[in-house]
Parts: C-alpha cells; structure tokens; sequence
C-alpha cells in the first residue's frame, strides 16, 4: 500500500505535462535533475567527463574499498534525445555504493546524431571498459550493461549487438539490466494512444531512416534475441508504466530463447521510479537488482 505522501507525489507527477519537443524535455530532465540526485551517497571516488575517445565521455563512479570491483557499464535514459550522466548521477553512485565500479555514459544523442551513433558509443564504452576497468581496480571479466527506459534499449541493442558480432573481448557482458526499456518501436507506436511525445523522440532517433529503419533489430532488439543472443538478464518496470507490456514482451521472447532470466513488477509504480527515492518502489527496486547482480557477477 502506498503511503499518503506517494499518492500525493504520483498525483502531482501525472498532472505535469509531457513535453513533445526536444528542447522541451531536455529542460524538463534538467529541471527534475537536483531532485532525482540529491543526498548523494558515499562512495570510494568519482571521476567526471573521463575520455573514452574523442567526442564521448563517461563519469567513472568507484566503489570503496580495494576490488576487484565486478563492473556496470551503465546508459542512461531520457528518450535518446536528452538525458546525461548528470542527470543520473545519483543512480550510477548507487551502483558504486552497492560495490560495483560504474561507468555512466554520455553516449550522443539525437537528432543532432541519430541512430546508430548513440548505440555505437554504447558498444564502444562496452570495449573500453573491458580494457581500462582496471584503472581503478575493476574486473572487467565481472561486466554488467543496464540502463533505464531508451538506456534499456540501448542495453538490449548493445549486449545483441556484440553477441552478432561474437564479440569475446575481455568485456564480455555477464549480466543486462533492462529497466522499463523500449524493446520494439512498431509495437508501441501500434498501441500508444497518445504518441505525440514518443513520436517525436522516435522520429529524432531514426533520423532520415525513418521509419524503416524501426523494424532494425538494433533498433528494436525485441527482434535480435534468440538463443546466446543476451546474457543473463534482469528486467523492471513498475505496473503504472505505459511500457509495461515492452517488459512482458522480452520476458516472453527471452524463455522462448531459453536466456535466465528474472522479472520485477512493482505495484502502482509509474515510469522513472527507480530515481524517486520518495517512493518505496525506488529502494525495494534497487535491492532486488542488485541482489540479481551479486548472484550473477
């Protein structure tokens, strides 16, 4: 049962409105940042805006103590449009506090570079990390790649990704954390009813290979799994999130391809609920997929 406080905190939530341009929801990110990140909680070291190569960065968030640290290669959400490290800083240092070196990308975002750039950062940092992780004493061989809403897209687009290309590096992902993510594009513009929002940070992800290019399995990666295509993986959304089906989706396809995997459906919860530490989901969320971390890294 939510507490009167939640209900009045989702109440003022759903009466806010849902920008439909890109400027619009880069401020809107921005606005909401200082109280998606505020008490920040202790953690070893944290290193802003490292180079992976020239023109993408990460923020590195250590964990204390000595290591090896098992690793989360970590993307943000923000509809590919918006979004940065900053803006989920205080989710990344959560990572490091609960004992995992983090690398939180600032992958490119659309429409000044649409798809596959972001994606292609993703893939990068994925390799990066598995040859620098041991900078700060991280064991790249322990490598988990999650992200929340188009990060979770992005997770899934990435851990396929490197699967189809049979990838073997020293990064190769152990885990995937998919958090209320987009797993395929038609399916959701088909059953959105209100698409003006999503419509627009679609069209700026696909760029001028729109729309054909929603039906890629990189794009959507509902499309690339199969057997060995993704590692273990955990998936989570709340039951008041609109992408709750997407969830339901790659749960399916993920037995059908015989991959391990857990799923965690929070009650009530909306879109996002993992940053809104006002709300009982956000912690019991947090424990459960670090709990799948440690069982599976």
């Amino acid at each position: 049962m939510l507490t009167e406080q939640e209900r009045s905190f989702l109440e003022a939530m759903a009466k806010a409105p849902i920008p439909t341009d890109v400027k619009g929801l880069r401020a809107a990110m921005d606005t909401f940042a200082p109280m998606m990140n505020s008490n920040l909680p202790e953690i070893g070291a944290f290193h802003e805006a490292v180079e992976l190569r020239p023109g993408l960065t990460a923020d590195v968030s250590v964990p204390k103590g000595n290591g090896p640290h098992p690793v989360v290669v970590y993307l943000h959400g923000g509809g590919w449009i918006g979004g940065s490290p900053k803006t989920h800083r205080k989710l990344g240092m959560q990572f490091a506090e609960a004992g995992y070196l983090t690398i939180n990308v600032d992958y490119r975002l659309a429409p000044e570079h649409p798809f596959p750039a972001g994606l292609d950062d993703c893939v990068h940092a994925v390799k990066w990390t598995g040859e620098n992780a041991k900078r700060w004493n991280g064991d790249a061989s322990r490598l988990a790649v999650g992200g929340d809403s188009a990060g979770g897209n992005l997770t899934a687009a990435t851990v396929t990704s490197l699967a189809a290309e049979k990838y073997a590096g020293p990064a190769k992902p152990k885990a995937a954390l998919l958090i209320y993510g987009v797993f395929d594009f038609p399916a959701v513009i088909k059953r959105e009813k209100d698409t003006a929002a999503f419509d627009g940070m679609v069209r700026a992800y696909a760029g001028a290979g729109y729309p054909a290019i929603l039906e890629d399995p990189r794009v959507s990666p509902l499309r690339a799994v199969k057997p060995g295509a993704l590692p273990p993986s955990f998936i989570i959304c709340g039951a008041a999130d609109t992408l709750l089906p997407e969830t339901h989706s790659m749960a399916e396809a993920l037995k059908r391809a015989d991959i391990r995997h857990e799923v965690a459906i929070f009650d009530e919860m909306p879109h996002g609920f993992l940053q809104m530490d006002v709300l009982s989901g956000c912690k019991q969320g947090l424990g459960k997929m670090f709990d799948f971390l440690r069982r599976t890294i």
